[in-house]
């Protein structure tokens, strides 16, 4: 189920997500001018639980930001064209509602919030892990789980892949962002204690931290679980809208 677009419109221009998503894609475009020395830079500005808690240091050479650092540097790194295109994927369609729910700054503090969230989640049940952690999926998964409290009937138009044939469907955010919370929940299941390849847990606790601090970022008149909006109202409203 790979979502393609929803039917929620936003009042704002979101700045905050479309430069999220530049910023994203720059870094990966220097991280691929870097060649075979890309190794290098995942382990100077990723996030390896055993440099951020003390129990181990880089060599000197690799040392370019504190480690604490390393919790938002990770953040805009990541380990292929597809890891970087499904998490910008996810970050267009449903983070702008989030920032129209919250306004500019608010959102950026969440979402960082969210990536350290995501990020300890990964490191602290292994604390002498070497295996740096990159990419954005963990504060984007604090959005969907913010975006899946306030806007759960919000119609997305998802395509499935059945065999070589695709298939669109609408469904409402609560099918999408359900299947991908259980999917996260089960591949961490099966995971066990995998030396590399994707962070579940921090995926599963970024949404989780998501769904805790919305209350506390998102506008007063923001309603959770609000219903899905009519497209003859959403048109009239934002007729009237622009003065």
């Amino acid at each position: 189920m790979i979502p393609l677009h929803d039917d929620n419109p936003t009042r704002i221009t979101p700045y905050v997500t479309i430069g999220l998503i530049i910023a994203c894609v720059l870094v990966f475009l220097w991280q691929l001018s870097l060649g075979a020395a890309v190794q290098r830079a995942v382990y100077s500005l990723g996030m390896i639980p055993a440099t951020l808690f003390g129990g181990r240091t880089l060599p000197d050479e690799l040392v370019v930001v504190p480690a604490w650092m390393t919790l938002f540097t990770s953040m805009f790194m990541h380990g292929g064209w597809m890891h970087l295109l499904g998490n910008m994927l996810y970050l267009w369609i449903f983070g702008n509602n989030v920032e129209d729910a919250m306004g500019h700054v608010r959102f950026v503090v969440f979402y960082l919030l969210c990536g350290i969230a995501a990020a300890l989640t990964q490191a602290l049940p292994d604390t002498a892990s070497v295996i740096p952690m990159i990419g954005a999926s963990g504060a984007i998964s604090g959005v969907l789980g913010a975006y899946a409290l306030m806007y759960p009937h919000a119609r997305v138009l998802v395509a499935i892949p059945i065999g070589i044939i695709i298939t669109t469907l609408r469904v409402p955010a609560y099918y999408v962002l359900g299947f991908w919370f259980l999917v996260q929940l089960v591949s961490s299941a099966f995971s066990g204690n995998q030396q590399g390849g994707v962070a579940f847990a921090a995926h599963i606790g970024g949404f989780i931290a998501g769904m805790a601090l919305i209350p506390l970022f998102k506008y007063r008149h923001i309603p959770f679980f609000a219903p899905p909006q009519p497209t003859e109202t959403v048109f009239r409203q934002d007729y009237f809208d622009r003065d």
